[in-house]
């Protein structure tokens, strides 16, 4: 038998429970565990619910235990269960993990007392029996007549019951005496408090069991095994579904934690318009989607939660393989293709403000099956789906949804919280079936163009961008594509930047450095537009230079400034984890916000300050409003620059004083200096030398003797690769004897083959993660600066072979396991990328 037999509100609810981030599975022995026998001392588990116990006692934050009746003693030598599980007798008044109850002088004679009494009542009387345990005494009567075993049960109550400091515990044919305060119920309570347990499921078939069972409440889970009146939610009829129970729930557990089979994530690819973006999996999976804009809660999140946290599937009816997946050529657009089957996705460009509309095109000749599970707010909304006309209607939700469908014969099925809707179509050459998802509008209606003419339009939007890029002679497709991803990120509405397009992909498998990157960070856009400047494209940068402008609006001064901010310009909300979504690969936790947006990192100006140059570079003038800005943080720096802070990389430590940061801090003085040399503005008399103030402090106190380099900070011997940027920004002559050292000690401690690590210091979080794209492309350009060129096009190479098949770049990757890492796709990884193809073609 299969858990599918176990009644479908059970399902529901063991789904639900496995999702708790500590749970507490403790049963009985007798009649849950093992089946009732004649003789108690035959008892034995089912191997099936051993086999269970010991597997979720194996996995994380999942404690297991089984609460008896039998003395510890023999329920350790009958049950034989591993040590996984932990052990509780006597209902409760013997633990095996270190609370037993010690007795004092008073319960030891009253022990003494109660057996002896006991011992009296049971004299003669065939077939009852006495278990003496540490702290209670049980009277069996399982085996004797009916009558003498009433009467001798009628005896205890009436008699040794009810001494003071006496406990009865009643069972079938069976009543406990104990000298201490104790039932199941509180040592259910007594286990859950020990390990932190968010939820606790028991189960159980005794009468002494319903003392447990009154304990759950909340999201717990009781299951009565057997008949009789029980407090328990739900109930089996013995202790086969005992086992079924055990093995679903591990089952569920496993997949909720460890993540259902997480797609590699640089397969991942991208779509994109103008103010939205969505991941689709190597075989069509719609896996990752937010709404009304991608800073927002997501409506499918399968990638970070599986199935259950919401996903859009297309696929063959009799589950091919793909065969691949691209983009069309400087689109957006992506194909996924199968023998004989066609699904084409593109998110629509200039549709209303408010809204997502995602198209999806199944072409062919073969049969092929859809399921759309919408579930908003990251899963946490009960979602229900009704068909009408030419579609469905998402309901229960603050946003409306519809997908349109028109031809398409929808099965809606429920799992007790939310809806799924499947179908089975065929599509031909000359019909295909066009599936419509319009996120912000219950709107079915036909929309006023055809599929054919919105699919042009939408490749025309990005193509014709793509057109106007110069593109270097190395790598021209992959840098094209960067480009796109880069301009993909880019909210044209706000003028924002994403620094991803994702939340909590893991720096680690299994880890806890999991991120939100779904804002714009103030360095890490002015990056991105620049490079994007370098190629021929200047709107993005001056769409995002207007929204630096309207945040600086709202503040005293650029040193008010947080390092990041939403799309929209506003400040980020607290940080937060979603405990019910187990996590990439189940790499918990889930987070959405970013504490770095409380950090001070001084470094934030020079690459705002670098881009206005590109720009007045490219357009051949320096607008007033950006040289006012200029100025400001010029001066910012004036106040500031002499202080720590926690840098780039945004660790959770005390601030330091940065060598990164301080060369930013340089670069911000020395950049203003030029242009207003070059655009005729009146460079303050102080500038000049604050600069080279700057510059001498970084080479007297950011240069180690003893390391021979350039430190992180000023305190400590620890390298790291921004402070590459001391020969990279011009602050030193990439000739100069102590750059070249650096090269070489960054290079020796923090690159491991394909990859360079920012930095191998304790940083304050448990866990590693892998080396960063673009700490490769900094060693790229720190090779051509030293004469290395060799060297330079050799890891090049290698950065372009991480990439995915669709040419996208996460954050990181792990060298040892040779798997990506990190959230996807990150705009530090492309412009990595663009920037060293550039100089490389050079």
């Amino acid at each position: 038998m299969t858990a599918e037999a176990l009644p479908a509100e059970l399902r529901r609810a063991i789904v639900q429970v496995a999702r708790t981030p500590r749970l507490l599975v403790a049963c009985d022995y007798d009649g849950t565990l093992a089946p009732i026998t004649a003789n108690p001392d035959e008892a034995r588990p089912l191997p099936e619910s051993v086999g269970a116990l010991r597997s979720l006692a194996g996995l994380h934050e999942t404690t297991t235990a089984v609460i008896s009746g039998r003395a510890l003693r023999d329920l350790a030598t009958l049950s034989r269960l591993p040590a996984e599980v932990n052990l509780v007798g006597s209902h409760g008044s013997e633990f095996d993990i270190g609370f037993i109850h010690a007795l004092d002088d008073k319960a030891r004679e009253l022990h003494r007392r109660l057996e002896a009494e006991l011992e009296n009542l049971v004299l003669d009387v065939p077939g009852v029996s006495l278990e003496v345990k540490p702290a209670s005494i049980a009277v069996h009567v399982r085996r004797a007549e009916h009558e003498a075993g009433r009467r001798v049960l009628r005896d205890v109550h009436n008699g040794p019951s009810k001494w003071e400091g006496v406990s009865t515990t009643d069972g079938k044919e069976v009543v406990e005496l104990a000298v201490v305060q104790t039932d199941k119920g509180r040592a259910l309570d007594t286990l859950r408090h020990q390990v932190g347990a968010t939820a606790a499921v028991f189960l159980g078939d005794d009468v002494t069991d319903e003392k447990a069972f009154a304990r759950i409440s909340g999201p717990d889970l009781g299951v009565k095994v057997g008949d009789g009146e029980s407090l328990a939610q739900y109930r089996v009829p013995d202790t086969v579904d005992v086992a079924m129970v055990l093995a679903f729930l591990l089952e569920e557990r496993r997949n909720w934690l460890y993540g259902e089979q997480a797609p590699p994530i640089e397969r991942l690819s991208l779509l994109a318009n103008e103010r939205s973006v969505a991941l689709v999996t190597p075989d069509a999976r719609l896996t990752w989607l937010c709404h009304p804009g991608p800073d927002a809660p997501a409506i499918f999140a399968d990638l970070l939660g599986g199935a259950g946290a919401g996903h859009f599937s297309i696929k063959p009816h009799r589950n091919g393989l793909p065969l691949g997946q691209r983009y069309l050529p400087n689109t957006m657009t992506v194909e996924t293709r199968w023998s004989r089957l066609l699904v084409t996705d593109y998110l629509e460009p200039e549709s209303p403000a408010h809204r997502t509309d995602l198209v999806r095109v199944i072409s062919g000749e073969t049969a092929a099956e859809i399921v759309f599970a919408p579930r908003p707010e990251f899963g946490g909304v009960p979602v229900k789906l009704v068909a009408e006309g030419d579609g469905i209607l998402v309901q229960g939700t603050s946003e409306p949804f519809a997908l349109r469908s028109p031809g398409v014969t929808w099965e809606i099925t429920s799992d007790g919280m939310n809806d799924t809707a499947t179908a089975l179509v065929t599509p031909s050459p000359e019909n295909p079936v066009v599936l419509e998802l319009r996120c912000g509008t219950s709107d079915l209606g036909e929309h006023e163009l055809s599929e054919v003419e919105r699919r042009a339009r939408a490749g025309d939007y990005w193509s014709t961008w793509a057109r106007t890029l110069k593109l270097p002679g190395v790598q021209t497709d992959l840098v094209g594509r960067s480009a796109l991803t880069l301009r993909g990120l880019v909210n044209t509405d706000t003028g924002g930047v994403l620094a991803a397009a994702t939340s909590s992909l893991p720096e680690e498998i299994g880890g806890v450095r999991n991120w939100d990157y779904r804002y714009c960070w103030i360095r890490d856009a002015a990056m991105t537009v620049r490079e994007l400047v370098h190629l021929g494209s200047t709107e993005e940068a001056e769409g995002y230079l207007r929204w630096l402008h309207g945040v600086l609006s709202t503040l005293a001064g650029p040193e008010r400034l947080h390092p990041l901010y939403t799309l929209a310009g506003s400040v980020i909300g607290a940080e937060a984890v979603i405990e019910s979504l187990p996590g990439y690969a189940g790499s918990r936790p889930v987070r959405v916000g970013n504490l770095a947006n409380h950090q001070v990192q001084l470094d934030v100006f020079g690459p705002v300050v670098e881009l206005v140059q590109t720009l007045a570079e490219a357009r051949g003038e320096l607008r007033d409003e950006d040289w006012q800005m200029v100025r400001a943080m010029a001066e910012a720096v004036t106040r500031r620059w002499n202080e720590p802070d926690h840098g780039i990389w945004e660790e959770r430590h005390v601030p330091r004083h940065r060598v990164y940061s301080r060369v930013m801090c340089w670069v911000t003085i020395d950049r203003a200096v030029k242009l207003g040399e070059v655009y005729g503005r009146e460079v303050p008399g102080a500038w000049p030398s604050l600069r080279d103030e700057i510059a001498a402090d970084v080479l007297e106190k950011g240069w180690n003797e003893e390391v021979q380099a350039f430190t992180t900070a000023y305190d400590g011997t620890d390298l790291d690769a921004a402070s590459l940027f001391v020969g990279l920004t011009g602050l030193i002559d990439p000739a100069d004897p102590r750059f070249q050292s650096t090269v070489t000690a960054i290079e020796a401690e923090l690159r491991s083959g394909s990859t360079v690590y920012r930095y191998r210091r304790d940083d304050g979080l448990p866990g590693g993660e892998g080396g960063f794209h673009i700490c490769a492309a900094w060693l790229i350009e720190a090779y051509l600066l030293t004469g290395r060129r060799t060297e330079a096009e050799e890891l090049f190479t290698q950065i372009v072979d991480a990439a995915g098949p669709t040419g996208l770049l996460p954050e990181q990757f792990d060298p040892i396991a040779e798997r990506s890492l990190g959230n996807h796709p990150q705009a530090y990884s492309h412009i990595g990328l663009i920037r060293c193809a550039n100089l490389l073609s050079q």
